[in-house]
Parts: structure tokens; C-alpha cells; sequence
């Protein structure tokens, strides 16, 4: 894994520790919250469409494209996009990704200790 790769792994966990404190605030049924929390699933799905397929294999058990795709919705269908489907997502599927992410961090970690 490159640093490249690395920093956009920390950009992933940034906007995850962003989102948690955007829900420590507030429900997403206020605006803000939605509008705060949508943009940094955004940045998520930037960072993952910019993750090497091979990197990805490592935790294959996620639906990498899906949250790919879930940026470009966001960022080009706002209107269609519901406060349930959100507030599903960061109960939901967050917390996968969270640990996905740690542990590709870890991964990355571990390698260059054996270099």
C-alpha cells in the first residue's frame, strides 16, 4: 500500500469521526445535520473511488462500489435522496466501514513493519 493509499484511508476515518459528531449534535431530521452528514459520506465515497480494486480485496465482505456509487447519488441526485436512506447508513453500514477501514489500516501497518 502507498502513502497515497494511506492518506485516503485517514480521509475515510476523518470523515467517519466527522459524521459521529455531526450525530452527537443532532438528529437527521435537522437540516444541518443532514446537510453535514451528507457531504462527508460524499468524501467517502470520493476516497473510495480513488482506493486500488486490489487494496479492496483485503475486506471484500463490503459493497465497495455501492458506496462509490452512493457519492455520486449524494452529490447528483440530492433531491431523491431520503433522511431514512442516511440515517440508515450511519447506523447501519458505518460502523462496517469503520472497522474495514482500521483494519487495512493496520494492514498497511504491519507491512511496512516486515519491510
Amino acid at each position: 500500500m502507498s502513502r497515497r493509499e494511506q492518506q485516503r484511508l485517514l480521509d475515510i476515518i476523518a470523515a467517519l469521526d466527522a459524521i459521529d459528531s455531526h450525530t452527537a449534535r443532532g438528529d437527521v431530521s435537522d437540516g444541518l445535520i443532514f446537510d453535514a452528514i451528507r457531504i462527508r459520506l460524499i468524501e467517502v465515497g470520493e476516497a473510495v473511488k480513488h482506493l486500488p480494486a486490489d487494496l479492496l480485496t483485503h475486506e471484500p465482505h463490503l459493497p465497495w462500489r455501492e458506496i462509490a456509487r452512493l457519492r455520486d447519488h449524494l452529490a447528483h441526485r440530492y433531491f431523491d435522496t431520503t433522511h431514512a436512506i442516511v440515517a440508515s447508513t450511519v447506523t447501519h453500514d458505518l460502523p462496517q466501514l469503520r472497522r474495514a477501514v482500521e483494519h487495512l489500516l493496520q494492514r498497511l501497518d504491519e507491512d511496512r513493519a516486515n519491510t
